[in-house]
């Protein structure tokens, strides 16, 4: 009978093995890390180069210096906290809160302020949808319009005085970013706002959202 030759053993294999990987927390860090990159970069480079997330939608305008520091206003009492700007395309949403919200809205937002919090509604849509006088008394005094609402009240706001000159140096901020403001918008934006309180600014800012998809 004719006897087998014994198989040689395999050889050591070089390169990256799963045993090698696995016991070199150094090296798995640094690929998970690689990964991340990469899945992160396929997703994000793609949105620079859509116009649905670089363009503009119909009517949709750079805030005008009254509703810029509105917005100011509004980040700065961390009114984001507790009411988003988002409208999600799911029926329960659009049913409450209108059209859902597209990309094409906040181009000229820096930063924008999609979020997920709603102790409050969202106000994406809330633009035109009460007076400003509404609006004067819900941020006086919420209760006195919801009597549930457990929303402070910002009556300060009323008595208090926008700092006019903080208009210019901030919209020429946003041009440099890519916001289209004219020479002129500018040079007349300190001038516009002149005598302004800060309750008008903020109502002058929820009175510009969600317009221009209803």
């Amino acid at each position: 009978m004719s006897s087998k030759t014994p198989s040689t053993p395999p050889t050591g294999r070089t390169g990256f093995t799963h045993e090698k990987i696995e016991t070199n927390n150094f090296l798995m860090i640094v690929l998970i890390l690689l990964v991340i990159a990469i899945g992160g970069l396929v997703e994000i480079v793609p949105l620079f180069f859509q116009k649905s997330t670089t363009e503009a939608v119909t009517g949709v305008e750079p805030l005008k210096p009254l509703q810029l520091l509105g917005r100011d206003i509004y980040i700065r009492e961390g009114c984001y906290n507790c009411h988003s700007q988002m409208i999600r395309p799911f029926r329960a949403e659009t049913l409450r809160y209108g059209h859902y919200s597209v990309a094409g809205e906040f181009v000229y937002d820096h930063p924008f302020q999609w979020g997920s919090k709603r102790t409050g509604p969202d106000l994406h849509r809330v633009g035109g949808k009460y007076s400003d006088e509404w609006h004067r008394i819900h941020l006086n005094n919420p209760r006195d319009l919801v009597p549930e609402s457990n929303m402070p009240a910002y009556s300060w706001l009323e008595k208090t005085p926008l700092d006019a000159a903080q208009a210019e140096p901030h919209m020429r901020a946003l041009s440099r970013v890519g916001v289209p403001y004219t020479a002129e918008q500018i040079a007349g934006a300190q001038a516009e706002v002149q005598g302004k309180t800060e309750m008008d600014a903020l109502v002058a800012y929820l009175q510009s959202l969600g317009l221009a998809l209803k």
